[in-house]
């Protein structure tokens, strides 16, 4: 079978035996956002076309491809859910090169009753975690996810426009002038905003306390950006712990990414773990295993 995370801005293929195992790995710029009108299936073709001519006859999708900007809206699927759920609520896409399953993404609202959303995330999460027990889950990114797993089921989980925060703040703001983005990562500022996310104050107020060290020259440029994004890092992991986790955390994402989240979650005292490579795959190769 092909398993299909197309997000919006990449899409990763994969190519996969029988029993899962990850026989062909593929990765393209060729997110949601940049396909035409009408192009999904080129576009599908030319990421997997060899692969379908040399006899793979089943697809399976997950991600941004499902949502209205996609290839076809698959609706959300309400949490709690698990793989049953997922495959239950899979929807034919019409392609003739092979059987296509677009699968939904989850929703859910959080205890103040507000709407959550998420598509892909939720196949990386059922192809990482364990099918007994209680786990939380994080995957870090520019809306990172914070997950509450039970018995292999979604119950429900939080966002955090924490990444993209980063690239606002750190582009187009005042607290831009004081810093070199394209510095390599300071340990050192990003252990000063960890440890400043953990006093009191305020995110907004915060911020505003990185642009008075540099005007009092106590944060040097090399080390402003790292310590923003401790800043950021740090109030995610704090507010996320204000709704009660179930350690050791589970990270699933990029290593540099899950690497700064592992330093944050020391910083708090909190245990974690990092999932193996290949949990999208794996997700999508355990959904297909229950398409009718």
């Amino acid at each position: 079978m092909i398993g299909i995370d197309w997000g919006t801005s990449r899409l990763r293929a994969y190519r996969m035996a029988p029993d899962g195992t990850v026989l062909g790995q593929r990765e393209a710029q060729r997110g949601i956002l940049t396909v035409l009108p009408g192009g999904f299936p080129d576009t599908l073709r030319a990421v997997t076309g060899d692969w379908i001519a040399e006899g793979e006859t089943s697809i399976v999708m997950s991600g941004m491809v499902g949502s209205r900007q996609g290839w076809l809206e698959a609706p959300y699927l309400p949490c709690p859910a698990g793989l049953d759920g997922l495959a239950g609520a899979a929807i034919l896409v019409p392609f003739p090169d092979a059987a296509l399953s677009l699968l939904p993404g989850l929703s859910c609202r959080d205890r103040h009753g507000v709407p959550e959303v998420m598509r892909g995330e939720e196949t990386q999460m059922l192809g990482a975690a364990p099918d007994r027990g209680e786990v939380t889950v994080c995957l870090p990114g520019s809306h990172s996810k914070w997950a509450q797993m039970l018995d292999g089921r979604v119950l429900g989980f939080a966002t955090y426009l924490t990444g993209e925060a980063f690239a606002a703040l750190s582009a187009h703001t005042i607290l831009a002038r004081m810093m070199d983005a394209s510095a390599p990562h300071h340990a050192g500022g990003f252990a000063r905003g960890l440890a400043r996310a953990r006093q009191g104050g305020g995110l907004l107020h915060h911020l505003f306390g990185l642009r008075a060290l540099a005007l009092f020259e106590e944060m040097q440029e090399e080390e402003a950006a790292s310590y923003l994004s401790g800043l950021l890092i740090g109030h995610e992991v704090a507010a996320a712990l204000e709704d009660g986790v179930a350690p050791p955390i589970l990270l699933i994402g990029a290593e540099t990414l899950t690497r700064h989240y592992a330093t944050a979650l020391d910083a708090f005292g909190i245990p974690h773990r990092t999932a193996g490579p290949d949990a999208a795959a794996r997700g999508l190769w355990r959904v297909a295993e229950r398409l009718p």
